[in-house]
């Protein structure tokens, strides 16, 4: 009898050895999908901003500003990829498409001698900007803060009219915090890039944009 016993708790601690290892395997599958939804969901949005009609919206007289938003320095010239946008607001700024820079972006290694929006100025002013058509934000450190201070800047000048400058895949997710900060009607001017790898560019705004996202939450919650 005890030897049936002992059979029968050894036949029970089997069967829940595998129900334990059916769960996991159910639970870690559902977390690999989960990740794999969230990664599709992330793609398709940064894919999603050629469809938003704030990529192709026109103003009837010039914006009041151009938010150029910052990226690395490379020591104290503009990396390549910064380069690039900066040509784009150049281009806007000819083309009449808004009257004064802001230039947005904090000090990005304490040994540098410029801030983002620092570099930014110098190029432009080497490309025949004036300084009296830019405004400088010196403090961002974020898309958010890039946005939230710029807005503080056009508040204390009065402005009201915004085109956000940037690389087309992070255009959406600049839209989303420019319409978080109730932007009226922001425009977006964007550039493709040539000199930034394509799978890390695209990695790293996958995880800059679930970022936004739980960002957003907490901001919705007030917790941030």
């Amino acid at each position: 009898m005890t030897r049936y016993n002992g059979h029968m708790t050894g036949l029970n601690l089997g069967t829940k050895k595998k129900r334990g290892r059916r769960i996991w395997f159910w639970l870690l599958a559902f977390c690999a999908a989960a990740v794999i939804g969230w990664i599709l969901f992330c793609l398709a949005q940064i894919g999603s901003v050629e469809r938003n009609p704030a990529a192709y919206r026109t103003y009837d007289e010039p914006a009041d500003v151009g938010i150029v938003l910052g990226a690395s320095m490379w020591g104290d010239a503009p990396s390549p990829g910064l380069k690039e946008r900066l040509e784009r607001a150049l281009s806007d700024y000819k083309a009449g498409k808004f009257r004064v820079f802001i230039l947005t972006g904090g000090l990005d290694r304490p040994d540098y001698h410029y801030t983002e929006a620092e570099g930014m100025a110098n190029y432009l002013e080497a490309k025949g900007v004036p300084r009296s058509d830019m405004l400088l934000e010196n403090q961002a450190t974020s898309t958010y803060e890039n946005l939230r201070y710029s807005q503080d800047l056009m508040q204390e000048k009065g402005y009201d009219s915004a085109v956000i400058v940037t690389h087309t895949y992070h255009g959406n997710r600049a839209l989303e915090v420019a319409e978080m900060l109730d932007y009226r009607n922001p425009g977006l001017s964007l550039t493709e890039t040539s000199v930034l790898k394509p799978t890390q560019t695209t990695l790293r705004e996958v995880l800059a944009y679930s970022k936004w996202k739980l960002d957003q939450l907490l901001l919705y919650l007030g917790w941030l």
